[in-house]
């Protein structure tokens, strides 16, 4: 199975680029995983949030192809602990599923075009981070589930 990590904007800081590389590069030991990013919208100051939704959402959704299987990372999904994810990730891998889409929006969130597309939705806190920040949390309990899968000893339970 392939992973993708669809991202609107890039980020700006190079510490928590170097992160997201470095869970990047350890989730590669145990499958292909990209990340995708979004450039981000120009001239936003003369766009309502909608208006700047709706362009991110196009750019999302011309991404995507039939088959994948899409997730949002959004605050309305549902929370997980890191070994239900594990299991959740388990199970998307034993559907047969060739491409599993995780996507994190820009600032305002996603439209209603790339909400009607996605098949679930997962919070990864009742707490609101940054767009950026989320990326390096995100790539880490991948990486940590991955680790759960495979019995090793990344994750003390």
């Amino acid at each position: 199975m392939n992973i993708e990590l669809i991202v609107v904007g890039k980020t700006d800081s190079r510490e928590v680029g170097a992160l997201v590389e470095e869970y990047k590069g350890r989730i590669g030991h145990y499958t292909r995983f990209g990340i995708t990013i979004i450039p981000d919208v120009k001239n936003t100051r003369s766009m309502s949030e909608a208006e700047q939704k709706k362009v991110e959402g196009e750019s999302i959704l011309r991404l995507l192809q039939t088959s994948d299987y899409v997730t949002l990372l959004d605050e309305r999904g549902v929370q997980l602990t890191s070994e239900e994810f594990a299991d959740w990730m388990q199970k998307r891998m034993a559907s047969g599923c060739k491409r599993l889409v995780f996507i994190i929006g820009g600032p305002y969130g996603f439209s209603e075009e790339v909400y009607a597309r996605a098949n679930g939705k997962i919070a990864l806190s009742k707490m609101t981070f940054s767009h950026q920040i989320v990326r390096a949390i995100f790539a880490e309990q991948l990486y940590r589930s991955l680790t759960i899968i495979n019995n090793e000893p990344y994750h003390h339970r």
